[in-house]
């Protein structure tokens, strides 16, 4: 029998790709601890918002950056992903962002963000609500322990190491 070893965490950064400076800036910080703790970052992997903003701050640190593409070329990817997964889908990629994803983080972002996160909760994922104030929108149908709410990043990534065993 071959030991593999353990396998990378991944985790799964979803956003707005239209965010104020703070929320950038926040996506940012979030991407570079999130390399600190040596896990993979995933994300939609556009040249926007959290998606550019995480990446960056994953790669300011070395990390390894995984972006799930709406289309089927580098066009509108951003500089700061490492793995590029072309889909040809468009919006029904958020089901391989969340699937392929340990733990999901989500940011202040629009439909599509609150898509991804009702879509990982219905396949069971845990889901870290950073600034963004939409559990009362999926309170009644998850489990409690599935959905949290974090004010802080430093909250957040608490949240994180709590949730990552693979």
């Amino acid at each position: 029998m071959i030991n593999r070893g353990s396998r990378t965490v991944i985790i799964g950064v979803m956003g707005g790709s239209d965010v104020a400076q703070p929320i950038y800036e926040l996506a940012f910080q979030l991407g570079a601890m999130i390399a600190e703790q040596g896990w993979a970052l995933l994300n939609g992997g556009r040249d926007a918002g959290v998606m550019r903003a995480s990446a960056e701050g994953a790669k300011s640190r070395n990390g390894l950056t995984i972006g799930v593409l709406p289309g089927g070329s580098r066009r509108g990817a951003n500089p700061f992903i490492d793995i590029p997964i072309f889909t040809e889908m468009g919006a029904a990629r958020n089901v391989i962002n969340v699937l392929s994803s340990d733990v999901v983080v989500a940011l202040p972002g629009g439909a599509g963000t609150i898509s991804e996160i009702a879509l990982a909760l219905k396949s069971g994922k845990k889901v870290c609500l950073l600034k963004f104030d939409v559990h009362a929108l999926f309170q009644s149908c998850c489990f409690p322990d599935q959905l949290y709410y974090a004010e802080s990043l430093q909250d957040c990534m608490a949240w994180l190491q709590q949730h990552t065993d693979v």
